[in-house]
């Protein structure tokens, strides 16, 4: 079951939003009364290494959605809960849990689901990764803008060794992050490494000494950005690198269309107001209504069509 609603009531505030547990959600600051521009998703099972469950999809799905779809929300940061960041599945649980329930053609992977609700999401997430990953928790942090990582954490993509293939999207993410050749390196070897390892590339965007400096530092560029980037134009560009029609000369007339748009957006005359005022600028544009009506350029494959904030909602 896939969380498809066809419009979304959003919340006074997103700690108050009911989850399995497994994930949890906090303002930035935390215990603001309403949403902050800044919020904290949380992988929330420290005592089993944040291993990874069916509830942490529908719980992915559900608050990814909302973020999409609430204008309040500018960035969203992604850790987890005590010293490891995600072991992977829970190998306690298992995987032929799946086997029988369903016919093969039928099945969308969890990490997948999981994956496609941060890259579907018009905001940008954060990595934080505050101690080790594999498996499952390497391949949800791939569509992310930044990978924050610990110096003296573990990272693996050790699914062969546990004698299943590459999910969660990984086999169009990896590639494209870090290039083939580390991607079969780290693929086919299973292993763990270090974040300075250079079968990574530039993987990780940075590397702090300490565990306890990797969420700090991530809320720090997430506020960053919230405060001072206009979420359309980011999304559009984003948009624009993964969403690549494949061709220069394709590149130059899509980005043509989009720059054009937004020379006459309200962003653009804010932000050049902002910097000539010497001052923070406030963008405004609305991720439903203010794109250029070229948005989507791609084909979107089968997912359906997002769910819209239902007007009525109290903000």
């Amino acid at each position: 079951m896939i969380f498809d609603p066809k419009s979304l009531d959003l919340p006074t505030s997103y700690e108050h939003v009911p989850t399995s547990g497994h994930v949890i959600v906090k303002h930035h600051p935390p215990g603001a009364p309403t949403v902050t521009p800044v919020v904290v998703v949380t992988l929330n099972r420290p005592k089993n290494q944040n291993a990874f469950t069916g509830q942490m999809v529908f719980d992915f799905e559900k608050l990814y959605a909302l973020f999409d779809a609430d204008e309040r929300v500018k960035v969203i940061v992604l850790t987890g809960a005590g010293k490891t960041f995600c072991a992977g599945a829970d190998l306690d649980i298992g995987f032929q849990r799946h086997v029988g329930k369903e016919r093969p053609a039928d099945h969308r992977d969890g990490g997948g689901r999981v994956s496609l609700a941060i890259h579907h999401c018009r905001k940008p997430t954060i990595a934080a990764m505050q101690g080790s990953a594999v498996g499952v928790g390497m391949t949800m942090t791939l569509p992310t803008i930044i990978r924050i990582a610990y110096e003296k954490g573990k990272y693996g993509f050790v699914f062969g060794r546990r004698g299943i293939t590459m999910e969660a999207c990984s086999s169009y993410f990896l590639p494209r992050l870090v290039g083939h050749s580390n991607a079969s390196y780290l693929v086919s070897t299973g292993a763990v490494f270090p974040p300075t390892a250079r079968h990574f590339g530039s993987l990780f965007n940075e590397i702090m000494p300490e565990a306890s400096q990797v969420l700090p530092r991530a809320l720090e560029l997430a506020t960053e950005i919230a405060e001072n980037v206009s979420p359309t134009a980011s999304y559009i560009s984003r948009a624009m690198m993964w969403r690549n029609v494949g061709s220069p000369e394709g590149a130059h007339l899509v980005e043509s269309k989009s720059i054009y748009h937004m020379f006459a957006s309200a962003d653009q005359k804010e932000g050049v107001a902002a910097f000539f005022e010497k001052r923070k600028p406030n963008f405004r544009a609305n991720l439903d209504d203010d794109v250029p009506a070229h948005v989507p350029w791609w084909t979107e494959v089968d997912t359906g069509r997002a769910p819209k904030a239902n007007t009525s909602s109290k903000l």
